[in-house]
């Protein structure tokens, strides 16, 4: 088989290798890829050359393999060269070292650089002792990588290095080619495919052109559900009512439609969640309106009667418009009796997911960057999400969410 050129149209993967004993097993690894004509770019940590050979990989892989950052005549800049140009990022083994440094932005070795200068999607392949996988620093460097859009392949059970036997070992290679395979074809998480419709802000209810009733929601944790749902993958619709500011922002790609009032979330609600996959309100909807005044109310005039109606509910007209497939995740703002109250909402309102915070809770709720959550299912499942930030509490909806999506449609 020919060897493929920078210029052909085949996939670029570059594979970045760290030091580990699993580096052996990238060996296979670059033999599937290059069997399915990938044009393979390897990167070796200095580290990885005391496991692997450099020249092993070189008379494998599309061109010859990399090692330094500085003094390669051919690509002057090659960790620019290499990212720029790369259709998938791909560290195996990826260790707890390699995972640190990435996390933290260090850029001080070629491998490190690339994955700093690239745009593409990036795959880690974790190996390490199980001891290190279990420590929470790593636990916590993977979680923030997971955020910034990183996959990661979690290791498998068996044995390691030593003879000790336990989680930690990298995956095989032929399950981290299927990945590949999937990545290269449009797979970037557990929402991939999926479209997701979320609310975030609270609504304003007109008295009249001046004055509204409004509520204390700041959308941040709708804001945060849309952007780690874009990073996972979904096509993401964002319905709100907060403007655009320097603190609330989502990725360019993310479509924002803007309302105000209850009526109006409802009806691009609706009409948006026909075509998705998933709707989560997050957003906190006035429970009453009223019947505005067409001219600024004079205060010379008194105190005015406000003759309030009730809003119609959009979750329950969301549930009664959902179809097999399609999930519905709302959430409950509570004071007292917090879970005892969601209970009684979830059985009511007959959704897939009630998410409940206790809004007076130190650090939780309205208005703060952090927020603790307890989230309910329809079969009895709960799990409690202790405070953290609202971009972490986002991910464990999420995690859930992708985890409904995939079972069967309902009865």
């Amino acid at each position: 088989m020919p060897c493929a050129t920078p210029e052909s149209s085949n996939p670029r993967i570059v594979l970045g290798v760290a030091g580990g004993i699993a580096a052996y097993k990238s060996v296979e690894l670059l033999r599937l890829l290059r069997d399915a004509n990938y044009f393979v770019s390897p990167i070796l940590t200095p580290d990885a050359t005391r496991f692997v050979g450099e020249l092993t990989f070189s008379a494998l892989a599309s061109e010859p393999a990399r090692t330094k950052l500085f003094g390669d005549p051919t690509t002057p800049i090659p960790h620019t060269h290499l990212g720029q140009s790369a259709d998938l990022i791909v560290v195996a083994p990826a260790t707890a070292h390699l995972i640190a440094r990435y996390a933290t932005g260090l850029a001080d070795d070629l491998l490190s650089a690339t994955l700093l200068a690239t745009k593409a999607p990036v795959l880690l392949c974790a190996a390490m002792h199980s001891e290190m996988w279990a420590q929470p620093s790593v636990q916590e460097n993977l979680a923030t990588l997971r955020r910034r859009g990183v996959l990661v392949l979690e290791p498998d059970t068996g044995h390691l290095a030593g003879g000790d036997v336990g989680m930690g070992r990298m995956a095989e290679p032929a399950a981290i080619f299927e990945l590949i395979e999937r990545i290269v074809r449009g797979y970037r998480g557990v929402l991939s495919g999926q479209c997701v419709l979320i609310s975030a802000g609270g609504t304003r209810e007109a008295i009249d052109p001046v004055r509204v009733i409004a509520n204390r929601s700041s959308g941040r944790q709708g804001y945060a559900l849309a952007e780690v749902a874009h990073r996972l993958g979904a096509t993401v619709t964002l319905v709100s009512t907060v403007e655009r500011t320097l603190a609330l922002d989502v990725a360019a790609s993310i479509e924002v439609v803007r309302v105000e009032s209850a009526a109006q979330m409802r009806e691009v609600m609706l009409e948006r969640f026909a075509t998705s996959d998933c709707a989560i309100m997050a957003a906190a909807v006035a429970d009453f309106t009223v019947a505005a005044a067409s001219e600024k109310i004079k205060k010379d005039e008194g105190p005015p009667v406000l003759h309030f109606e009730q809003t119609r509910d959009i979750v329950l007209d969301l549930v009664a418009a959902r179809t097999d497939g399609q999930i519905v995740v709302a959430f409950a703002a509570e004071t007292t009796n917090v879970v005892e109250n969601a209970r009684a909402k979830l059985a009511h309102k007959g959704v897939d997911l009630l998410v409940v915070n206790d809004v007076v809770a130190p650090g939780a709720g309205f208005e703060h960057e952090t927020n603790e959550v307890v989230m309910l299912e329809r079969d009895g499942v709960s799990e409690s999400v202790s405070l953290r930030s609202k971009e972490a509490v986002a991910m464990a909806i999420l995690a859930r969410v992708a985890s409904l999506l995939s079972k069967e449609p309902h009865e």
